[in-house]
């Protein structure tokens, strides 16, 4: 096997999507745009797309860490508009565009245009993801976004197997395709529900970080593996336990938290930077197999069929977003007025990403055992290509200028500091009376100073939040708090310079310098989280 294609690949994705931290570009439209420049250049190997690879390979993962780092209880708030959005609105998309399809190619049958519709439905948990963190979004709709682009994919590849079914030969009907889908739904989310307490267990009991960030890492294959196994949704699995594990994380020994928070901010950023490269990458591999369609039709039926998935997505989020509430009190009652702001950026945020590209490219290339050959495969290629590309590109461009023209009110920094104040505050007198009366026992018995220690820790921790609302320093910028970390780090730094010094000189060997500097980056690792809070 020759890995230097696949050590390339990841490098160089890695590269470019560092260099688009410097630019106004989001990093996945630089990606897909150098994808599709190097597919082109001479002696660039083949990249093409395995969903064998893909799906149980890259998406777990993706998922998994997406929905660690969402809110169980946002998500559960937002349950409603979520749930419209990633089984609704995917199974409305599958129909509009597989009909607009099936009206729009001379010769497509009905069944293979819905299997496009089904492939070029779900909006891209990456694509949303990424751009989202660069706009800044209000936090209502990213959580709708979050949730939609976590849980859409398991609806899109039932669909795509039910329509898929049909065009093979297999035969399905339509309580067949609703059998079907209550399986991978009940069923991914019933192996979620049985996985989910004995993995935390786990995680818990385990002594050694090590050990325990292997388990995390195992956690979505083992989730998604193991829904796959029964025939039920793997998505929808995996993201049941991440959602569980993300919402108990505190319950996890520090080190192992701090620890995976660091491999999983280098997984997601490795698989995020080569997917979006890989998307580029694809396009020698779809032009190749054209054929007949070469030419101004197949560009004409790639713009037709993007506007209308456009098109599709404001036809389900407006009706979505204020029907429910015209037709039941109880909403009305309950929840906030929307303005016509929010469903615009939620429409247009929908952008396709590498599961449509790999759902595509798992399209069998005969049907009826063989005999024939699958009709139209390669312009569906074709057509889910230009697709992702068009949506990743106009819309993930437009999508910022677009938050700002709308002007969203902006969230209130002042009163976010205020109430971690306040919340601070609260746990430090908590944790002032635990150490009054743990200290009363003369099992634990400090000498004074280093009881003393530990009630400066406290104050220094409840007054750290404080000080970011008091004045700054009028030649630096900086608050006080602000310029106790900047010393505290040059401290460190000057005791680092002092090890090292003493190592070289042989005063100290190599093992005990790991010690100290472990010390040492620990204390600075607390300095920066503070300071980045």
């Amino acid at each position: 096997m020759d890995v230097m294609p696949l050590l390339l690949l990841v490098a160089g994705s890695a590269a470019i999507a560092a260099a688009a931290r410097r630019t106004p570009v989001p990093a996945p439209l630089l990606l897909v745009a150098v994808g599709l420049v190097v597919s082109y250049v001479p002696g660039v190997p083949d990249y093409t797309l395995d969903p064998d690879v893909v799906l149980p390979l890259l998406l777990p993962p993706l998922l998994y860490t997406s929905a660690t780092d969402s809110s169980y209880l946002d998500l559960r708030a937002q349950l409603r508009p979520v749930a419209l959005l990633s089984v609704g609105y995917v199974l409305f998309a599958t129909f509009a565009v597989g009909w607009a399809a099936y009206l729009l190619v001379p010769g497509l049958p009905l069944t293979a245009a819905l299997v496009l519709g089904a492939v070029v439905a779900p909006p891209d948990a990456v694509a949303a993801t990424a751009v989202a963190r660069r706009v800044g979004l209000p936090s209502r709709i990213t959580t709708i976004l979050q949730g939609e682009s976590l849980l859409n994919d398991a609806t899109a590849i039932t669909a795509y197997k039910v329509a898929l079914a049909v065009v093979v030969g297999e035969g399905a009907s339509w309580a067949g395709g609703i059998e079907e889908f209550l399986v991978a739904a009940v069923g991914g989310t019933a192996v979620g529900l049985i996985l989910m307490a004995p993995l935390h267990w786990l995680r818990t009991h385990l002594k050694e970080p090590l050990l325990q960030n292997t388990l995390s890492l195992l956690i979505p294959f083992v989730a998604y593996a193991a829904a796959e196994q029964f025939h039920a949704s793997g998505v929808i699995a995996v993201v049941v336990v991440a959602l569980y594990l993300g919402h108990r994380a505190w319950e996890v020994d520090f080190a192992t938290r701090l620890q995976e928070e660091a491999v999983w901010k280098m997984v997601a950023f490795v698989l995020e930077s080569a997917v979006f490269a890989l998307i580029g990458l694809q396009l020698p591999v779809v032009l190749k197999g054209l054929g007949a369609y070469e030419g101004l039709d197949a560009a004409w039926y790639a713009v037709v069929l993007f506007l209308v998935v456009v098109a599709a997505r404001f036809l389900w989020v407006y009706p979505a977003t204020f029907l429910p509430r015209l037709l039941s009190p109880r909403i009305r009652a309950r929840e906030e007025n929307p303005t016509w702001r929010g469903p615009v950026v939620i429409a247009w945020a929908g952008m396709r990403g590498v599961v449509s590209l790999a759902i595509a490219f798992s399209i069998p290339l005969t049907v009826d055992d063989g005999d024939a050959p699958f009709p139209h495969r390669n312009l569906i290629l074709f057509l889910t290509f230009t697709t992702v590309i068009g949506t990743l590109v106009l819309q993930g461009l437009t999508l910022p200028p677009l938050i700002r023209l709308l002007r969203f009110p902006e969230a209130d920094p002042q009163a976010a500091t205020l109430a971690e104040a306040n919340a601070q505050a609260q746990a430090s007198r908590v944790a002032e009376e635990r150490l009054d009366a743990l200290l009363s026992d003369e099992r634990n018995t400090l000498p004074p100073p280093l009881a003393d220690r530990l009630r400066d820790v406290l104050e220094r921790r409840r007054n750290a939040v404080w000080e970011r609302l008091g004045q700054v320093n009028p030649v630096t910028g900086e608050t006080v708090d602000d310029t106790y970390r900047r010393l505290s780090r040059e401290m460190i730094s000057a005791e680092r310079e002092v090890f090292v010094r003493l190592r070289d000189g042989r005063y100290i060997d190599d093992e005990m310098l790991r010690t100290l500097l472990r010390r040492l980056d620990l204390e600075e690792a607390a300095a920066y989280r503070e300071a980045t809070t």
